[in-house]
């Protein structure tokens, strides 16, 4: 059978714009005379929709986007339709509706066949939305037996993944009947440790029922997600006949009776991966919330000097404003290596001091504030100030902040909330500390694009004389070695030690990791790129009260 693979990049809610990518498909791919043209999970709608499901209005359009879907089948009598929408299940209780995938063939609905597995952990909740198919049954097409699956439905695999385990195998429901060829629709995100996983999954289905199988995956930044593609053909020998590039859109047809295994499957490079996927995330925000430029303070610092370097790649040049703003404890060299990458990117720079503004804050509060101890609020002052000044730019010239804050700083509150916490959005928080390092020397693989002075300073915060963060904190090696354990392992502060770690210490970032949810929450949103990143993949209690025992 002859199958165009369409790796697209929808946009949530926007259901015209989503028909008309598919119509466009639809129109590219007849050239292939395709007997099927396959679509990612939802594509109709966007995932996630979240509460847009909760809104009739919004399932009306979907419903009606389904028809015109229908009635332009009619143009390609040879060829089917596979795509995901929403379905409303005609009962009285449950949420209403499905999470379906419509089999379209010359002006009808041939099939529909809806999700089965319906995750709620991590950045999950889709039992929240749809209720789960009511049975699951394959789908005859022209000369295949087609077993479809959308997402969830095939990750119910413990002998690959340790995730969530239910009683409903849907991939061997779907074999016991006869599928002659596996379709899995998805919009599965990315992670740093999803592609490996992702691929052996797949091919432990293959292998174990020797049928083949197509996944359809969605690219593009939806919020806080980035969708990575990697669609892929896999022949019943469980060998990769073709695996789409990360993080773009394309189209292609493949013959099923023909296609074999070309080889080893060989996993993107993490680093690499995670690049690709920020300024993909970074993009999409922009584009997607109708902002076409951005801006960002410039520290000297090599937080701020990625976040840059990401921006650029994302928009260009000529759309990005960096802002060095240097304080009393600034040093010449913060300033100097801000202007030398900004020369190195060719973006648009400014450099505004704050030692006036900052002097008359002090003078303000000074009779408020006579007689107490000197500590972290003049630190606090200088950090509001500069995150006032970006959003002053943002208003008057339209551009979006985007925060440079790690995740390593943002796990243990060393950051300042309304100060460089500000922006709308936190490109770098899902990014510990160490990878930040990773991804500098990534991005000058070819030539010195960040300075090596911005490489190699020992960072700091430069709020107080002679400050470094290693003052505060314990080094980030070893921080981003607890964190790692205690919130994507979910190790206990007993295992942790047991790992060889001062126990003090796992103490200390554990309970400061705890405490500063508050911040958190009232955080920008940011780009997950890890296995669990805090925001909506981590969704923990502030006002609360919990001793370890």
């Amino acid at each position: 059978m002859k199958i165009t693979i369409a790796q697209l990049n929808p946009t949530i809610g926007d259901i015209d714009g989503n028909l008309a990518k598919l119509k466009k498909t639809l129109s590219s791919s007849c050239k292939d005379s395709p007997d099927l043209v396959v679509f990612p999970e939802l594509f109709l709608v966007g995932y996630p929709p979240y509460d847009f499901l909760q809104n009739d209005q919004f399932v009306k359009k979907a419903n009606a986007g389904a028809r015109k879907i229908v009635e332009e089948s009619k143009q390609y009598p040879r060829t089917g339709i596979l795509f995901g929408t929403v379905q409303t299940t005609g009962k009285e209780v449950g949420t209403g509706l499905y999470n379906s995938a419509h089999m379209v063939f010359s002006g009808e609905i041939l099939a529909s066949r809806h999700k089965s597995l319906l995750p709620t952990y991590d950045v999950f909740d889709e039992a929240r939305f749809f209720d789960p198919a009511p049975n699951i049954q394959v789908v005859k097409f022209k000369d295949e037996i087609l077993g479809i699956s959308i997402c969830e439905d095939a990750w119910n695999d413990q002998s690959v993944w340790r995730g969530r385990h239910y009683p409903v195998d849907p991939m061997k429901a779907l074999a016991e009947q006869g599928a002659s060829l596996f379709i899995n629709l998805s919009a599965s995100p990315f992670d740093t440790e999803k592609d490996e996983i992702r691929y052996r999954l797949f091919q432990n289905h293959v292998r174990k029922y020797s049928i083949p199988l197509i996944f359809v995956n969605q690219i593009g930044g939806n919020d806080e997600l980035i969708f990575d593609g990697k669609s892929m053909y896999i022949d019943r020998n469980g060998e990769p006949g073709l695996v789409f590039p990360s993080f773009e859109e394309r189209i292609e047809t493949i013959d099923t009776a023909t296609l074999r295994g070309t080889g080893p499957y060989v996993p993107e490079e993490k680093i690499e991966s995670v690049f690709k996927a920020l300024v993909l995330g970074i993009k999409d925000y922009i584009i997607k919330c109708g902002f076409s430029k951005v801006v960002l303070g410039l520290s000297g610092g090599i937080d701020s000097a990625v976040t840059c370097c990401l921006a650029t790649e994302a928009v260009g040049s000529k759309n990005v404003l960096g802002i060095s703003m240097p304080s009393l404890y600034s040093s010449k060299g913060s300033i100097e290596d801000s202007g030398m990458l900004a020369e190195n990117l060719g973006i648009s720079f400014k450099v505004i001091p704050v030692f006036d503004i900052f002097s008359s804050y002090c003078n303000t509060l000074q009779d408020h504030f006579s007689g107490k101890e000197v500590d972290v609020t003049k630190e606090n002052i200088q950090a509001r100030i500069r995150g006032n000044i970006l959003m002053a730019f943002s208003n008057k010239f339209g551009h979006l902040v985007l925060s440079t804050g790690n995740k390593s700083e943002l796990a243990v509150g060393y950051c300042t909330l309304y100060g460089d916490m500000s922006g709308g959005l936190a490109v770098l928080s899902d990014v510990p500390k160490t990878m930040v390092y990773k991804l500098a020397h990534y991005i000058n693989r070819r030539s010195e694009i960040i300075p090596k002075e911005i490489i190699e300073k020992p960072p700091s915060a430069e709020l107080k004389p002679g400050q470094l963060d290693q003052d505060t904190l314990p080094p980030y090696e070893v921080l981003d070695k607890v964190l790692f354990s205690y919130l994507d392992e979910g190790l206990s502060e007993e295992e942790i030690i047991r790992q060889g770690v001062e126990p003090k210490l796992v103490q200390w970032i554990v309970e400061t990791v705890d405490k500063n949810e508050y911040k958190r929450r009232q955080g920008a949103p940011g780009l997950k790129v890890t296995s669990k990143a805090f925001g909506m993949g981590r969704r923990m209690p502030i006002a609360a009260k919990f001793v370890r025992s």
